[in-house]
């Protein structure tokens, strides 16, 4: 407990932009959230007042930062889980626990565990050798995706494999390296989904509206909410399997379900959803939800861990779109020159930068744009994050 303020300590592991707008909403809360990041350029630390520094696969690190926290949350999913656990058998209160976050950590602990809760998978299997991966494609037919079990985000970590030569190749290399891999069909994609659901310590659970992620080389570039022409049948199923998941998982705090929406003649609208990926933490596919929703992803997580009442998810606009920036070739107009011409342009944009060094398709900001026609809001959207990308209204 914070003895200025009389209100809990949150630490959050990892110093990234999703610990910079944890930080946000901390703020409005009166609460105080301490950081620990691994440099003082990590998003988070350039503008948070508590923060350690250390590596989040360091024990004593890990352990010095709890120190005086009531409660220890996560900006990524990256600490080892061993870590966790130790922490957690020395009295350390970590949301989520060990136990749920394996389940975003590695993907075939997150691929058993669904199928023995009986929640919709796409065909998968572990490989152990490259004949296994071979066998696997000749059954079900080629392509196939492969991915590390761990490790793995924003399209690293994931190998369309198209035939068995390709297969044996890409096998002997990562296994012999030790990459544990599982292998799962190609799935007829129609296109991508996901729903958030935050629950508490006490059970309470709170879902988001369905939204569709447009994906681009791997990484999500826009988030549309709510996803448009979802049959609303469909709609409520992913939402129930979120808060399924949540409640089976015994996560608390914030549970993003990624999912693919697939077709099916024999399904209700002609379409189903299967689990890609599951994470524990606020999440890019939410971000719209800092304007576009009651209550931000940021704030509700806050509010789960610390078991809080939810706050309401619905939305404050017809039509949300949320555009992440991506960077993009060096040099051209400065980034506050960028924001003059946004700004005058967009005026109703609203602007997240993470405080990050740009590369080239690294991931430093987002834009939201609220409105009531879903094509008007897009372009809109898509003509802000062309500024801040490129400095020019070039299309995106």
């Amino acid at each position: 407990m914070d003895s200025r303020t009389g209100l809990p300590v949150v630490g959050m592991v990892g110093g990234g932009q999703l610990a910079r707008m944890t930080h946000q909403s901390a703020i409005s809360l009166g609460q105080s959230l301490r950081v620990l990041a691994l440099t003082p350029d990590d998003g988070a630390a350039l503008v948070a007042a508590d923060v350690q520094y250390g590596d989040h696969t360091d024990l004593a690190a890990l352990r010095t930062f709890a120190k005086g926290c009531d409660v220890v949350t996560f900006d990524h999913e990256h600490v080892p889980t061993e870590h966790i656990r130790t922490l957690a058998a020395e009295g350390v209160k970590l949301f989520p626990p060990a136990d749920a976050l394996v389940h975003a950590q590695d993907k075939r602990a997150m691929r058993e565990r669904l199928d023995g809760l009986g929640a919709p998978n796409p065909a998968w299997r572990p490989v152990e050798s490259p004949a296994e991966l071979v066998a696997f494609g000749d059954e079900l037919g080629w392509p196939v995706m492969v991915k590390a079990a761990r490790g793995g985000y924003d399209g690293r970590g994931v190998w369309p494999v198209a035939d068995a030569a390709h297969a044996t190749e890409l096998a002997e290399t990562l296994l012999a390296g030790g990459t544990k891999l599982i292998v799962e069909e190609r799935v007829p994609l129609r296109r991508e989904l996901a729903v958030q659901v935050a629950r508490s310590p006490f059970g309470q659970v709170a879902v988001y509206p369905v939204v569709e992620t447009v994906q681009r080389d791997g990484i999500c570039v826009e988030v549309l909410a709510p996803a448009p022409g979802l049959p609303e049948e469909l709609a409520v199923t992913a939402q129930q399997l979120a808060i399924d998941l949540a409640t089976a998982l015994d996560v608390v705090g914030l549970l993003a379900v990624e999912l693919f929406e697939v077709a099916d003649d024999s399904a209700a609208g002609g379409g189903r959803i299967l689990v890609n990926e599951l994470a524990m933490r606020p999440h890019n596919s939410g971000h719209w939800t800092i304007e576009g929703a009651r209550t931000s992803q940021f704030e509700q997580h806050l509010r789960a861990v610390l078991d809080y009442p939810m706050g309401d998810t619905s939305l404050t606009a017809p039509v949300v779109v949320m555009a992440n920036v991506l960077g993009g070739e060096p040099g051209g107009m400065p980034i506050d020159e960028r924001l003059h011409h946004l700004f005058a342009a967009e005026p109703t944009a609203r602007v997240h930068l993470y405080g990050k060094q740009v590369r080239p398709g690294r991931k430093i900001g987002h834009v939201t744009v609220l409105g009531d026609d879903l094509g008007e809001v897009r372009s809109r959207a898509a003509r802000a994050m062309c500024w801040l990308r490129d400095g020019t209204e070039g299309s995106a």
